[in-house]
């Protein structure tokens, strides 16, 4: 039965003539409180090894000098906050939600094993639903009139460039293929996507290798979200493999799979049928979602969940979901432009909340790169390298505002910057109980290891104008990790042709093609070098520095990147 499960499910989503929805289900808000009393029924708090290996990260850092004065920012905890009521689905949302129950229900019947998911999914799906008709019938709210924030982070929020829909041409989910594949000696998927995963997986499972690093079943997800790439793939091929394997190997992750495959083709077709809706005129879609701080969070869990499965003992640990949270937060950053013109509603940017709190969750991004630097941080999960993976990831497949949108005219300076001072974090309470964060001037090593030495001699000959902040940012970035030992060749040539590019941009003439340029190499030189970050002696070390340097460093071009206002922009022609 298990073998036929994938044909079942699809069979279900394809039945079009199911009886009208049910009075008893529950609505959009009451789905969306009974979806955080289940996350908050399921997240586990900090494990003692996890404690113990963030307070040996501490101690490391304050054996090199303590913090004589420091500001303190806090964040709460979303799954406790209020959340905004949504109206209920129109006919053609209840029709979607039922052909969901009936593949849900094939699933469930065939693996009990992840009931938990199943109902993430449907409470997930019926906010959805609401959160889109909302957005489109509810008339819109006055401005809230208020006082400018003087708070450290929003004094530094940077002014918005102006886009043309043109600026987004680079933003096509089929990426720019890497010429080395992630698995040179075999035939399989060779995309941008498909590379980000396996590379996560490869790095967590050095040491506890949990058989994830060339499975496919756990990749469903893929087939149904980016229409682009299934292009390039023989989806019968591997969908038979599917199936093979769920029959003979079965696994909660491969059931999860299947879960979050019919969530992903849930979602897919509720905004474009929204998308369809403003086209035709019947509605118009704000550049805005009416999505808070909590229901944000919680509609972003299935989805989160799903793009690096952790072992079902961390899956729903604290720190786990911090990390996924904040990675969708972070891509965002990049999309949230391109979202408002596709229609996306699950966009950070585009939700309805104060600025305060966006640059919140900003600044929580660059914590958790910092803390993802150092090497206590891989210890007590599994699932520990996706924010650094992420950023240095979409760093070098060009589809990153880090180079697009963070090359501004002008080094900011680097004395009492409040981002450089922010301490590393990892944001462990940001669903539950909340988090502080901190800033405080910001330890940096006594002198640079061998390598890091090279590195910072090699920038001070071929770029004397960013060699001092260079050569600072190696000091702060030791102080993080320790001692560098990753491959000074590879290391150099994506820097100076990413990182170093954009710091000697920012301080020449203003140039929207110059900008253009180092985003594009950033793609060139990820084709180029990505297979070397798999090397298992120095990969690590390049990943925790290349994601400091892209996430963490001054300037802060991921910083940068948080700006945004409406356009008159048009178009709908994008990857959504």
């Amino acid at each position: 039965m298990k073998s036929r499960v994938a044909g079942a499910v699809a069979k279900a989503s394809a039945d079009r003539s199911l009886p009208p929805q049910p009075g008893g289900r529950l609505q959009p808000t009451e789905a969306g409180t009974a979806l955080a009393r289940l996350l908050v029924e399921r997240v586990h708090g900090s494990t003692e090894e996890y404690r113990r290996c963030q307070d040996a990260a501490q101690q490391r850092l304050d054996a090199l000098g303590s913090a004589e004065s420091s500001t303190a920012l806090r964040v709460e905890g979303a799954l406790h906050l209020a959340r905004p009521a949504f109206l209920p689905p129109d006919e053609e949302g209840y029709s979607r939600l039922r052909r969901l129950d009936a593949g849900l229900r094939v699933i469930e019947e065939a693996f009990p094993q992840v009931g938990t998911d199943i109902e993430v999914c449907r409470l997930t799906c019926m906010l959805l639903e609401g959160a889109w008709r909302t957005r489109a019938l509810a008339p819109p709210r006055e401005q809230e009139q208020t006082a400018a924030c003087t708070c450290p982070l929003c004094r530094r929020l940077p002014a918005p460039p102006a886009r043309t829909l043109d600026d987004y041409r680079w933003r096509h989910s089929a990426g720019r293929p890497l010429t080395v594949k992630t698995w040179p000696h075999r035939r399989e998927l060779d995309s941008v996507l498909t590379g980000g995963w396996s590379w996560t997986r490869q790095m967590n499972d050095l040491e506890r290798d949990l058989g994830h690093r060339h499975r496919f079943e756990d990749d469903i997800l893929v087939f149904h979200e980016y229409k682009r790439v299934i292009d390039t793939i023989d989806t019968t091929r591997l969908t038979r493999h599917v199936e093979e394997r769920l029959a003979e190997d079965f696994s909660i992750n491969s059931a999860r799979a299947l879960v979050s495959g019919l969530f992903a083709a849930h979602k897919r077709s509720v905004d474009e049928y929204w998308l369809q809706q403003h086209e035709a005129g019947n509605v118009v879609l704000p550049q805005t979602n009416p999505l808070n701080q909590s229901t944000y969070s919680i509609l972003q869990m299935l989805d989160c969940l799903f793009w690096h499965v952790a072992p079902d003992t961390e899956l729903w640990q604290e720190e786990n979901l911090a990390s996924l949270l904040l990675c969708r937060a972070i891509d965002d950053m990049a999309d949230v432009r391109a979202d408002a013109l596709t229609g996306e509603i699950s966009n950070f940017w585009l939700a309805d909340m104060p600025t305060h709190t966006k640059a919140l969750y900003a600044a929580c991004a660059i914590a958790i790169v910092k803390y993802g630097c150092m090497p206590e941080a891989h210890d007590p999960m599994w699932n520990t390298w996706l924010m650094t993976t992420t950023v240095v990831w979409m760093g070098l497949t060009g589809r990153h505002a880090l180079w697009f949108d963070g090359i501004t005219q002008g080094l900011p300076p680097a004395e009492d910057c409040p981002l450089c001072d922010l301490q590393p974090n990892s944001c462990s309470g940001i669903l539950t109980h909340g988090t502080t964060l901190t800033i405080a001037p910001r330890r940096t090593a006594a002198g640079l290891s061998p390598r890091a030495a090279e590195l910072s001699a090699r920038c001070r000959v071929q770029h004397p104008k960013a060699w001092p902040l260079f050569d600072a940012e190696l000091h702060a970035f030791e102080a993080l990790h320790g001692p560098w030992h990753g491959s000074t060749d590879s290391a150099w040539e994506i820097l100076r042709r990413t990182y170093i590019a954009a710091v000697e941009a920012s301080g020449a003439e203003p140039s929207l093609e110059r900008a253009r340029q180092i985003q594009e190499d950033a793609g060139v030189v990820g084709s180029e070098k990505f297979h070397t970050l798999h090397d298992p002696r120095t990969g690590r070390e390049d990943t925790a520095l290349l994601a400091y340097m892209f996430g963490g460093a001054h300037p802060h071009f991921l910083w940068n990147a948080t700006g945004y206002r409406p356009t008159g922009v048009a178009g709908d022609w994008l990857d959504g």
